[in-house]
């Protein structure tokens, strides 16, 4: 067996999704919305299911999606994609990270990563044969400086993937903070595998800005998106793939032999979703921040810090106040004992993890938020 995968844990949110069903729990770990997603979009999927074609589509997306993708991006970013040259899609974002992963590390290659650290990026890294080095953010601000990319860009870093908004800590890069990694990647010739999954939900004041718009790094950046983020639909698995023709050249070129192409229904739902009017996106966009209000408000009443969410399904609460516990004891007794699952953040840390903060999704109903928190308050007392 590959040591590779055989050493691995279950991953985090599988180990708690099955603890909240385990125990009956309130899932407020795993990040999927309790909405089933936008019924016009769904209904596209269906019709194309019934009367659409069901065979084979190109490997590198339907034309109607590749099309949209282009448009999509045109009207929200700026960006000017050439839909037959630049864009392609894949079965899912982890999907198309670990083509462009694949395709862009070399054995031996440095590959700069900001923890915490989706869960994926590492193995696929490890089995590339990249060296990872790591930029550590740290609450609140999850900010990284010029010293940080100093101590881990050399001249044999060829790689950055960059997670903005940020999963697990729930922040949008601001542009400052993207012109300055975008400095190192030019001065080293590295490319930038962007991971933008959550570039649609962000909140009031703050706006996403995609890696590929910033100065130097149209020709060097993998964009990757996903349309189970934007449209609430995460079991759909359609990634969406921006990048010059140089570089997707080589990324299909892995794609092709991982999922070599995506359910044809989808992808022409996805094309229908992505042209939706703004008003679409702006609406997703205040709902979510109405949830994360409330449990913003509620985690507040009960006495936590919670960490401000800028974007993303999620926002993050320092439990330091309740004591010695730290992040993975505290998730494990509050699924076990108090019927509530949230997600330890230490888990996303390769090394040296912050061990006071967990991460709570609020893309839920308000009858789910509200009963997470009954639980939480009867549990606060327990916990310390």
């Amino acid at each position: 067996m590959n040591p590779l995968f055989a050493d691995l844990p279950t991953t985090i949110f599988e180990t708690m999704s099955s603890l909240a069903r385990e125990h009956q729990a309130i899932n407020l770990g795993q990040g999927f919305p309790d909405d089933p997603g936008p019924e016009d979009v769904r209904q596209k999927a269906a019709d194309a299911t019934l009367h659409g074609y069901n065979q084979y589509p190109s490997m590198m997306g339907i034309p109607e999606l590749r099309e949209s993708i282009a448009a999509h991006y045109g009207r929200f970013h700026g960006l000017s994609l050439d839909p037959q040259r630049e864009t392609m899609v894949t079965s899912g974002a982890t999907e198309a990270l670990t083509a462009a992963i694949l395709a862009m590390v070399r054995p031996g290659d440095e590959v700069v990563l900001f923890q915490p650290v989706y869960d994926s990026y590492l193995p696929m890294v490890r089995l590339a044969g990249g060296v990872p080095k790591l930029v550590t953010l740290k609450p609140p601000h999850w900010h990284f400086t010029s010293a940080d990319l100093d101590a881990v860009f050399t001249s044999r870093t060829r790689v950055v993937i960059l997670n903005t908004p940020l999963n697990p800590t729930g922040t949008v890069l601001p542009r400052n903070l993207l012109e300055l990694l975008a400095s190192y990647c030019v001065r080293h010739d590295a490319v930038c595998i962007s991971d933008e999954v959550w570039e649609h939900v962000t909140f009031q004041g703050h706006e996403h800005i995609p890696m590929m718009t910033i100065p130097g790094m149209r020709d060097r950046t993998v964009k990757i998106g996903s349309a189970g983020k934007i449209f609430s639909l995460t079991g759909w698995k359609v990634g969406l793939v921006a990048a010059s023709p140089e570089l997707l050249r080589v990324v299909s070129k892995a794609h092709q032999f991982l999922t070599f192409t995506t359910p044809p229904n989808l992808q022409a739902a996805v094309a229908y979703g992505l042209m939706k009017p703004d008003s679409y996106f702006a609406e997703m966009r205040a709902g979510f921040q109405r949830s994360r209000d409330r449990l913003t408000h509620g985690l507040q009443a009960l006495g936590f810090d919670v960490i401000p969410s800028q974007g993303t399904y999620f926002l993050n609460i320092d439990i330091a106040p309740l004591g010695e516990i730290d992040d993975f004891e505290f998730c494990k007794r509050l699924v076990t004992e108090h019927g509530v699952a949230a997600i330890p953040v230490s888990a996303f840390y390769a090394e040296n993890p912050v061990r006071n903060v967990v991460r709570l999704c609020f893309s839920k109903n308000d009858q789910t938020l509200d009963a997470g928190l009954e639980r939480l308050a009867r549990a606060i007392g327990k916990m310390k």
